[in-house]
C-alpha cells in the first residue's frame, strides 16, 4: 500500500492518498485544495485516481472536488446525509472570509459497514456523525483516518449545523476506541496520534 499525506487548502486539510502499488490505483481523501499539489503527488508513483472520498462535506475538506473530478473523472463519494453540502462550499467558506468552489453532487454514497476498492484494498467504512452530520471514517490494516471526529488531543468542533458533542464523544468510544491501541489516526487536521495515546491522554475522555 502506498499511504501519502499532504496539506491542502486554504485551513491545510490533512489529504490522504491510497494507492495500489500493484493497480497504481488510488483514492484521494478530502482534497481541500491545491489540486496541482495532489496531481504531483500522484504522479510521483504512477498512480491514477479512481475515487475522490469526502469524509465530510465542510468546505475546507471539498474545496478541491471539483478540479481533481475535471482532471481525473474520478467519482465523488461520501455519505448521504453529507451530500447535500456539497453544493454550497462556496457560501460556507464565505463565512470564514474564504473562497473555494462549490463541488459537484456525490457520485456514490456509502453507509456504516460498506467497502470502497482501490484496485486491490478494501478499506472499510465506519460512521463518526457529531462533528457533521455523519463524518465517515477508513479503516485499512494498522490505519484509520477519521476526517474531523479525533485529533491528537483534541475532538472535532460540534457547534457547526448538525454537530453534537455526545454523538461525537460515543462514536470515538465505540468505533475508534475499540481498535488496536497501535492503531495509527490520521485526522483531518495536525499530527499523526494512536488510538493508545488518545484514550490515555486526550482530555475530552
Amino acid at each position: 500500500m502506498i499511504l501519502m499525506e499532504l496539506e491542502t487548502g486554504p485551513l491545510q486539510v490533512n489529504t490522504y492518498i491510497v494507492g495500489d502499488e500493484k493497480t497504481k490505483e488510488a483514492m484521494v481523501v478530502d482534497p481541500g485544495g491545491d489540486v496541482p499539489k495532489i496531481l504531483t503527488a500522484l504522479a510521483k508513483h504512477g498512480l491514477t485516481c479512481k475515487m475522490i472520498f469526502n469524509t465530510h462535506t465542510h468546505w475546507d475538506h471539498t474545496g478541491g472536488n471539483a478540479e481533481l473530478k475535471r482532471v481525473t473523472g474520478a467519482p465523488i463519494v461520501t455519505h448521504a446525509d453529507e451530500a447535500a453540502a456539497l453544493g454550497s462550499a462556496a457560501e460556507q467558506a464565505s463565512f470564514f472570509g474564504m473562497s473555494v468552489p462549490s463541488s459537484p453532487p456525490a457520485d456514490q454514497l456509502v453507509k456504516e459497514g460498506d467497502t470502497v476498492q482501490v484496485g486491490a484494498l478494501s478499506l472499510k467504512v465506519i460512521e463518526l456523525p457529531g462533528h457533521s452530520p455523519c463524518g465517515l471514517g477508513l479503516l485499512i490494516g494498522k490505519f484509520a483516518i477519521v476526517g474531523d471526529a479525533l485529533f491528537a488531543g483534541s475532538i472535532g468542533r460540534t457547534d457547526f449545523p448538525g454537530g453534537d458533542l455526545h454523538t461525537l464523544l460515543d462514536n470515538i468510544r465505540r468505533k475508534l476506541f475499540t481498535l488496536p491501541d497501535d492503531t495509527v489516526v490520521l485526522s483531518g487536521h495536525g499530527p499523526r496520534t494512536t488510538v493508545g495515546q488518545e484514550k490515555k491522554f486526550n482530555p475530552f475522555f
